[in-house]
């Protein structure tokens, strides 16, 4: 059955005013406490006027545009004009630097920018060395100093709220997501208009999503995340979006009861930083009937952020920019097994297998391989990367993840590791998740992650980078004698070094591959 059918995400949002009008959409939250809102009716309105000042400045269906924002209701303004005139949006990294921000223009080649005055200068020096915007650089809150670009909050209130839209296939891209590139450069994940329809009712579907929820996130808008898991469900439930501009540690449990949300997303930062915060005496009295999680914690951790914060219900979820959505995942309704990442959800199916392509059985560690839609419930492909494609994907159609995990006689599922990231000792492959889950259990720890570095042959050693709570001090020795109590002795790590903090990308992975770079460099001199 094809739940989408048709329709475009240009569509999609007119169907959207018709129905729930005058019902809140969005609500956003700045980093100074400064709240905006729109009703869905309003909303529409405001994409169209936004589509309608892009199609003034000359962009076309097919055409693509640099979006480089902070969280913010402009964001989905931009990112839905773009899709609604059929061309593409490129969302950019805001954390990115001149550097990061040339490779995906020279890649992508856009017509303009959208971009605020934290990051305008990239766009200028870009401009001024690299490459002109034939459509020019769209500034949104220039404040009255539009700095000779288009000023947006001016000239969108002189457009029209009716688009006349032009008619394409909801399997055209809407947009190009650059993953974080933790093991190599960013590769463009073709992300079609169908596959974000259908992430708003798969996710929906998956965590029990109503139209009266209120789904708060601080993730950023330019990852699949924010947009697949929490945006487009809410939106198909015709649910309230609450976003707010930046995650604080000091501000996010008081935002969780201040907005009321009923729904929650987090990582493991944002958990270890909001456990160091000083308790207050509301902490229980709010609303969240759900709360998200992704990637790995140790259960004591988790154990004692639950009962302090009294959240009931959490669900773990597995996926990538790649597969559009978590399409592994627990359910409300169903049995939750920690630190499972769940079961397989509908319109996909989950393998493992080994080195060789064989298909492996229950409590066998091997390769996750997945197998949905190509262009409808998983990405397209990766953008002019044929290579990359064809070795993602297979020619029976599973994509292959390059993660390690099992599952179990109840066919949940495990996440081991990154294959790029099991280090290889004395024969025996290490899970660094598994030895960083053990190192951030010590009650002076904050987070660590651990690498492999080589050794002799094709030998490697441990080496655990350290990051301490405040006031907190260990030396090698001691992480080490830790680690012995309660890992195997060929797990416990050779080298340990202490660092104020670890190289992440926006959804605080940790960049392995600049902290493997740095042990070579140093090692060099």
């Amino acid at each position: 059955m094809d739940m989408i059918g048709k329709k475009n995400l240009g569509a999609y949002f007119r169907e959207l005013a018709l129905t729930h009008a005058d019902k809140t959409a969005i609500i956003c939250e700045d980093a100074e406490g400064r709240i905006s809102s729109l009703s869905y009716k309003n909303l529409d309105e405001r994409i169209s006027q936004t589509a309608n000042l892009l199609k003034s400045l000359g962009v076309k269906k097919g055409e693509f545009v640099a979006i480089h924002l902070l969280n913010s209701i402009e964001y989905v303004l931009a990112l839905m004009a773009i899709a609604k005139l059929g061309a593409i949006a490129v969302p950019i990294n805001a954390n990115y630097v001149y550097a990061d921000a040339l490779f995906i223009i020279q890649k992508t080649k856009p017509v303009a920018a959208i971009t605020q005055g934290e990051f305008v200068k990239i766009y200028e020096e870009i401009e001024e060395k690299n490459y002109k915007f034939k459509n020019g650089i769209v500034l949104i809150k220039a404040q009255g100093s539009s700095r000779g670009h288009v000023d947006f909050d001016k000239e969108i209130k002189k457009q029209s709220t009716q688009l006349k839209e032009e008619e394409f296939s909801n399997l055209c891209p809407a947009e190009i997501i650059f993953t974080s590139g933790t093991s190599s450069f960013p590769k463009g994940v073709l992300i079609t208009h169908y596959n974000l329809l259908f992430a708003g009712f798969y996710t929906s579907w998956q965590i029990n999503l109503e139209s009266s929820d209120i789904y708060l996130t601080a993730m950023p808008l330019w990852h699949i995340d924010a947009q697949c898991t929490v945006m487009m469900p809410t939106f198909s439930r015709g649910a309230t979006l609450v976003i707010l501009e930046r995650f604080s540690a000091r501000k996010f449990w008081d935002q969780i009861l201040y907005h009321k949300a009923t729904i929650t997303e987090c990582i493991p930062k944002m958990i270890c930083t909001m456990m160091v915060q000083p308790v207050k005496a509301n902490e229980k009295d709010h609303y969240l009937r759900q709360m998200l999680f992704y990637l790995g914690i140790a259960q004591k951790d988790m154990d004692d952020f639950l009962q302090r914060f009294g959240v009931k219900s959490v669900l773990s979820s597995y996926g990538m920019s790649e597969t559009v959505v978590g399409l592994i995942g627990d359910r409300p309704s169903e049995k939750r097994k920690f630190p499972s990442i769940g079961r397989v959800g509908f319109c996909y199916e989950a393998k493992i297998v080994d080195k060789d392509g064989k298909e492996l059985g229950a409590n066998e560690k091997g390769e996750i391989c997945v197998r949905g839609e190509r262009g409808k419930t998983i990405f397209d492909g990766y953008f002019e990367n044929t290579e990359a494609t064809n070795k993602a994907i297979d020619k029976d159609g599973w994509l292959h993840t390059g993660d390690i995990g099992y599952f179990d006689e109840d066919e949940y599922f495990y996440f081991v590791d990154r294959d790029v990231n099991l280090i290889k000792v004395a024969g025996e492959n290490v899970s660094s998740v598994e030895v960083e889950t053990y190192l951030q259990t010590h009650d002076k720890i904050f987070e660590a992650a651990v690498i492999g570095v080589p050794d002799n042959f094709d030998n490697e050693l441990i080496k655990a980078c350290v990051v301490l709570k405040e006031g907190e001090s260990l030396s090698e020795d001691e992480v080490k004698q830790y680690c012995a109590q309660g890992l195997a002795k060929f797990k416990v790590p050779s080298i340990v070094r202490f660092y104020s903090s670890l190289p992440k990308t926006c959804t605080e992975k940790v960049k392995k591959n600049v902290l493997r770079s740095e042990h070579l460099n140093e090692n060099l001199k």
